[in-house]
């Protein structure tokens, strides 16, 4: 699509370049459209838009606490569900034993995040090893269990009827953030060799939510060799290098890790702040209308929350204003220390999610009012 130069409108008092400059004794709030991808407008308010002293109604955030979770089955599809829509579930898998049956997603791709825990991760395509801070990305139909050396905790993330793709990545060319080359596919090495046996397997397929079991007197992990541009890959948030200005703000959509047609996975990591005196240095106030914004904090301090630990899931629906929490206000301009220490994933959704029980269960009812001002 052709970009023409456009004239943005400016009234009234406003910084002519967003999120840097803001007029003095403002907070800028910014409303946009298609994420941070459409037409968008930064209004400078007198107060931080958040400093409510009351908050009604179905639209307020949530946050659930993961770690009041305890270990569930051995496959993923007895893992609670949290989160879901059309075109996403997540699930939280938490894992103590060695599964004794194959898994298999017919409904979609399937994305596992690594929080806690490390072992070997068995396949149609060979076997890798997982740590934590691993995504692995599972196309939809590949058949694959897991082998815990530690405890597993993570997230499931479904792209359902769908599948995972590699991000457009514009002017900074296909190897910024990650380059390709760094993603990690299985090995037909000895010890998937070794896995294979005549004893009798099951393999637990779900396809509309629903599981079916088939049996075979034999391990169908038995593969002796492949070739293709389709398989599972890894790749760990400490081998992403994202992208930084230090003269600008950057919003989350440059921070994308994953993408299907309808919702994007993004990834935070460490980074120095921005050193331009005028530009802010954390996330600025916005409208993610189009969007439910999910985050899982996975590891380091959440710099622009209060009160939020690894293991902690927010979510802000479409339409809800947000931003950093008080205590982070005051480093707007002057940050606290020369760079984040975050890993955290975000799950931007087109359409609207739904809680699950299991995740009412697990939310903390104060986190609508931790934006309160402190009097």
């Amino acid at each position: 699509m052709k970009r023409y130069i456009q004239f943005p409108k400016v009234e009234g008092q406003a910084s002519r370049q967003a999120h840097a400059d803001l007029p003095a004794g403002t907070f800028e709030r910014e409303i946009s459209k298609e994420g941070f991808f459409g037409p968008a407008a930064h209004l400078y308010h007198r107060h931080p838009p958040t400093a409510w002293v009351n908050f009604e109604g179905p639209l307020r955030p949530h946050a659930f606490d993961c770690t009041k979770l305890g270990a569930g089955g051995a496959s993923p599809w007895q893992a609670p569900e949290l989160l879901h829509n059309a075109a996403a579930r997540v699930r939280w898998w938490s894992v103590d034993v060695r599964m004794d049956e194959l898994a298999r997603n017919a409904d979609g791709d399937e994305l596992l995040f690594v929080h806690q825990g490390a072992g070997e991760f068995y396949c149609d395509y060979g076997h890798l090893s997982f740590e934590p801070g691993d995504y692995l990305m599972i196309p939809r139909g590949t058949m694959w269990r897991v082998e815990c050396a530690q405890p597993l905790r993570g997230l499931l993330i479904e792209a359902t009827n769908n599948s995972y793709r590699l991000p457009d990545k514009g002017l900074v060319g296909p190897h910024a953030i990650f380059d390709a080359a760094m993603l990690d596919t299985p090995r037909i090495d000895d010890a998937f060799k070794d896995q294979q046996d005549e004893k009798e397997w099951r393999v637990a397929i779900k396809r509309r939510n629903a599981v079916s079991t088939v049996t075979y007197p034999f391990n169908p992990l038995d593969a002796v060799g492949w070739h293709g541009d389709l398989s599972v890959v890894r790749i760990n948030v400490r081998d992403l290098r994202p992208l930084m200005s230090h003269r600008y703000h950057l919003p989350p959509s440059a921070h994308t890790t994953f993408l299907a047609d309808r919702f994007v996975v993004c990834t935070f990591v460490p980074r120095p702040f921005e050193t331009d005196p005028g530009a802010m240095k954390v996330p600025f106030f916005h409208n993610n209308d189009d969007y439910d914004e999910v985050i899982f904090y996975h590891a380091g301090n959440f710099f622009s929350r209060d009160n939020i630990h690894p293991g902690m899931i927010t979510m802000h629906p479409g339409g809800f204003t947000h931003g950093p929490h008080p205590k982070a206000l005051k480093n707007v301009f002057q940050p606290a220390k020369p760079a984040t220490d975050e890993y955290a994933v975000m799950i931007d959704t087109r359409d609207a999610l739904e809680i699950s029980a299991t995740a009412e269960g697990i939310e903390w009812p104060g986190y609508v009012d931790s934006w309160k001002s402190a009097k």
